[in-house]
């Protein structure tokens, strides 16, 4: 019997403490894909207050990440344990054809 991946609910507020440090990674930069295909542009990401240890690699990842616009810490709710995001929007696709044609 095979496991069925847990699907995450796309919202605008992402609890971390749900998933392992190692994950953080890749699950980010898919979150924030997901949110924009689905028009969220402000994400609220639960990092919990503990050491700090995965609040300062979320935000080394944050400022690597280009469709993160900004992001602000303390977020508003939330307090200490949460940042807010602000993804860029979505780029139209073109519609013009790259060889010139």
């Amino acid at each position: 019997m095979s496991e069925e991946p847990h699907r995450t609910p796309i919202t605008p507020e992402l609890d971390l403490h749900t998933f392992r440090p190692s994950e953080i990674g890749e699950l980010l930069p898919e979150y924030f894909a997901e949110c924009l295909r689905e028009g969220i542009r402000g994400v609220r990401v639960i990092h919990g207050k503990g050491t700090g240890t995965l609040r300062e690699g979320v935000h080394a990842l944050l400022k690597r990440l280009p469709e993160v616009q900004e992001f602000h810490y303390p977020a508003a709710e939330g307090g200490w344990g949460a940042t807010w995001v602000v993804l860029r929007p979505l780029e139209p696709e073109s519609t013009a054809d790259p060889t010139g044609d």
